[in-house]
């Protein structure tokens, strides 16, 4: 995370500014990093006359599971032959990950443009980084006309930058407990707020198998035309291969995905419900084509040093079954959180395993230390604290035998790091 400084002392923004020194500009512009609600948004964007008239949008939300959902209703479609925009965040290791034309990024001078329009159309009205980010991919999007706009909600739902839009169709991934700061600290709240990005009678695909009462609710609220995972559809792992069964269509044999088969599945629905034919090779195909970024990254060979950013218990609960799949010597956890999460509960199911754990400290907004995270472990004999997550992976690095498995976990931030040790930056 860049280092943040007063927007005095910045100077006047200029397209001449690099894109750190306008990041740093954004993170400074805004006294809270998260302020929840739309109508500075809404107002910025109704300035910037930004039109998606000519594009299918889908919004999606999801505490776990969006980013992979994404990415394969993303490479179907390109798949296909439709063009197609998505903005997705955070980022991991460059800010321009955040927007995708028809799966390449963008250069820096064009997002520089970008901030530079939204900064003359918002005048006095304060944006945190995240809305000024949403923004300038909105309009990036829009600009390329692109036929279909996939665009991630960040935080919930409902008081999300990206629910300024109105939808063609919504997509709720999962429900956990997550940001419940902001959000809530029940299932059942954090479901009112990921549906808030509803719209009456549009269509809604829901990935989310525990459905908590409440998004029933507000499914029938919103009139919308709901297709629900384990009803409309559903996928039947069969070990070595599995299957996808739904009202209109299904697949057998499927190979097994690199992305978590219950985002494959909803982002298959997600296709039919737009009307698209799918074939049985051209599914195939795009299940092995999809990976992304930090979602059980492998990131080196001899020893397996694997990144995931995993940061809730839904996420390391999978995180711990992909693990117990695989076949390793010794196993070694480099983990550095935000202090903000459920450290003990995203914790829980990996400290079955018998492994070595090197905790790091954070050292980002909001970042935990690593001795909050050494209050978690009673009695665990393989625990070792460190100042970064640099100075944790080197560790292990120099501990583990080229048949041990390194798994790096905690946020994004920490899969961040993790490259930049390893010299993976792009």
């Amino acid at each position: 995370m860049p280092h943040t400084q007063s927007p005095h002392d910045q100077g006047k923004p200029s397209l001449s500014w690099s894109l750190p020194r306008w990041l740093d500009y954004l993170l400074a512009i805004h006294t809270k990093s998260i302020d929840m609600g739309l109508a500075r948004t809404q107002q910025v964007f109704e300035r910037l006359s930004i039109d998606f008239a000519t594009s299918t949008v889908i919004t999606v939300a999801g505490t776990n599971g969006k980013g992979t959902t994404c990415r394969f209703i993303e490479k179907s479609l390109l798949s296909l032959g439709h063009s197609v925009g998505v903005y997705s965040s955070p980022h991991i290791t460059d800010y321009n990950e955040r927007v995708r034309i028809n799966d390449k990024m963008l250069s820096d001078e064009q997002h520089l443009e970008a901030f530079m329009a939204i900064e003359q159309a918002r005048g006095d009205i304060p944006l945190t980084y995240f809305e000024f980010a949403t923004l300038s991919a909105m309009l990036l999007i829009s600009q390329h006309k692109s036929d279909y706009v996939l665009m991630e909600v960040g935080l919930g739902g409902r008081l999300d930058a990206v629910n300024i839009l109105t939808p063609d169709m919504a997509v709720i991934t999962s429900i956990g407990l997550d940001h419940q700061d902001w959000l809530g600290n029940t299932r059942e709240l954090i479901a009112i707020e990921k549906a808030g990005i509803m719209r009456p009678d549009i269509p809604v695909v829901i990935g989310e198998l525990d459905v908590p009462a409440s998004l029933t609710q507000e499914v029938a609220r919103f009139h919308a035309k709901a297709s629900w995972q384990g009803q409309n559809f559903c996928f039947i792992d069969e070990g070595h291969c599995w299957k996808w069964i739904s009202n209109q269509q299904s697949f057998t044999d499927l190979p097994m995905p690199q992305i978590p088969m219950q985002n494959v599945s909803t982002g298959l629905e997600v296709l039919l419900r737009l009307g698209l034919e799918l074939t049985e090779p051209l599914v195939k195909q795009v299940i092995e084509q999809t990976s992304l970024p930090g979602r059980f990254e492998v990131l080196q060979q001899r020893p397996y040093v694997i990144a995931d950013v995993a940061h809730n218990p839904q996420a390391t609960q999978y995180l711990f079954e992909r693990i117990q799949a695989m076949d390793y010597n010794k196993l070694h956890f480099v983990v550095a959180m935000l202090a903000d999460k459920d450290i003990a509960a995203s914790l829980t199911p990996l400290l079955e395993l018998d492994a070595s754990w090197y905790l790091a400290s954070l050292e980002v907004e909001r970042g935990a230390q690593a001795k909050k995270l050494k209050s978690h472990f009673h009695g665990h004999k393989k625990v070792i604290d460190f100042n970064d997550v640099a100075d944790a992976l080197k560790s292990a690095l120099s501990e583990a035998s080229e048949q041990d498995l390194i798994i790096v976990f905690g946020s994004f931030f920490t899969v961040s790091h993790a490259k930049k040790v390893l010299n993976l930056q792009d």
